[in-house]
């Protein structure tokens, strides 16, 4: 066994891989030693405002007693059991909490474990479909640019495949097909020219076409954009039209992130098969769903083979799935949406001065995201090291400036956040 480092930091510089890194010259990382209500503490004392509800998912902030309170009583009696055979309570209850909130008709539930494998799963759920029916020969997926579904090699085949953080793989993972980004911006108007592009693709590809994979009226880490539930309401119909699945990837935007409890909820339209992850624990622990109709359920069920080939080893883990049954309870019971909209209505206050600034091109907010999209990227190390000084956290992205906050964040402590986001990006020096 290795002698420790002088420092924890020191240990993981030299050994540890942090996402989106590289080991010969990693950007800094922070000792958190507690992390309570919106506030990161860390090891030498500061403390941080988070903004970014690590990676959008402690929508109730960080330790919240009822959540952690689910965790060790179902700690006390079981940690941990497969799930193949066997069955239990939390499980039980996150189904039919998941059936209930979700829209109409996705009634059959797989618990994963991460969001990038539900969204596997659900590929996966799309492909069995069509080949438990005994047609041949659907094998793609339809997507639009500027998309981001996950990092493992099947979803990073519907990813961006230029623009995305992970175009290296072009050519290395499966080749899909890509209509342009959708338009308009959510709260334009809408013309039918906006899905001429994407329905032309989908009728000369039908034959081809397993199902489409979108996510729902927000682009997440592809671009953080924002579009009109006009156009996800007019893919719908075309998916209708053509037979052809389609697949919902909720993971950043359910349970409230946008506005709607779920962001197909702005279209008015329920998705084949939806994947959720992120929020659904509260941030608390790792947890996904993939929920589907009985379409795709019959299809897959009532076909020669007959059975979905997938089966996580932590699937439907007891201590997870109690841990989401607390976070949904509370959210359900909370005003969250009154939450949202007045974290929405300060973040428009507050950042939209800053689209006049010259290193900016645009500002943009959508329920509880705000997004500061710059001319330049930024330099991660040193905009990442101002936030920090300035009693924030904020994780830059490339060109996008954006925050996720918890939903209980105080209006003072938002604008604290929002602040440091309008210093930042007036600083030139900070982007590359």
């Amino acid at each position: 066994m290795q002698t420790l480092p002088q420092t924890i930091l020191d240990f993981d510089r030299e050994h540890l891989w942090h996402p989106y890194t590289s080991m010969r010259d990693p950007l800094p990382v922070y000792e958190v030693a507690r992390a309570q209500g919106v506030r990161l503490c860390l090891a030498d004392g500061r403390e941080l405002i988070d903004g970014m509800a690590s990676w959008w998912s402690a929508i109730h902030g960080y330790s919240h007693p009822f959540i952690i309170s689910a965790i060790q009583k179902q700690a006390s009696s079981m940690a941990h059991v497969m799930f193949g055979g066997i069955t239990h309570r939390p499980a039980v209850e996150l189904a039919k909490r998941l059936i209930d909130l979700a829209p109409h008709g996705l009634d059959r539930v797989f618990l994963a474990d991460s969001g990038s494998v539900s969204v596997e799963v659900g590929m996966k759920m799309a492909y069995q479909y069509w080949l438990s029916k005994g047609v041949k020969g659907r094998t793609r997926m339809l997507t639009v640019r500027g998309g981001y579904h996950g990092d493992t090699f099947r979803t990073m085949s519907v990813c961006d495949p230029e623009g995305g953080m992970h175009q290296f793989f072009k050519g290395i993972v499966f080749e899909h097909l890509f209509a342009p980004k959708p338009e308009p911006c959510f709260g334009d108007s809408w013309e039918e020219k906006h899905i001429e592009a994407f329905a032309k693709l989908i009728r000369l590809h039908t034959d081809e076409l397993a199902a489409v994979i979108l996510e729902p009226v927000v682009q997440g880490a592809g671009g953080m954009r924002f579009y009109s539930p006009e156009f996800l309401s007019r893919v719908r119909e075309l998916c209708d039209e053509t037979g052809i699945l389609l697949i919902a990837d909720e993971i950043a935007t359910g349970f409230g992130r946008s506005g709607q409890m779920f962001a197909c909820d702005w279209a008015g339209i329920s998705p084949d098969i939806m994947c959720v992850g992120k929020a659904l624990t509260g941030g608390t622990m790792t947890l996904a769903a993939t929920l589907a109709n009985r379409r795709v359920s019959d299809g897959i069920s009532n076909g020669t083979h007959g059975i979905l080939n997938h089966g996580p080893t932590f699937m439907g883990n007891p201590l997870a799935c109690a841990a989401a049954n607390a976070s949904l309870e509370l959210l359900v019971n909370s005003p969250w949406e009154e939450r949202v909209d007045q974290i929405e209505g300060q973040l428009r206050a507050e950042l939209s001065p800053c689209a006049e600034l010259p290193t900016v091109q645009d500002v943009r907010v959508l329920g509880a995201i705000g997004v500061i999209e710059c001319r330049r990227p930024a330099d991660a190390a040193a905009m990442q090291q101002f936030f920090v000084d300035r009693g924030v956290w904020v994780r830059p992205f490339g060109r996008l400036v954006y925050i996720m906050p918890p939903y209980i964040i105080s209006p003072e402590d938002l604008s604290e956040v929002t602040a440091a986001m309008a210093d930042a990006v007036a600083q030139k020096e900070l982007f590359t």
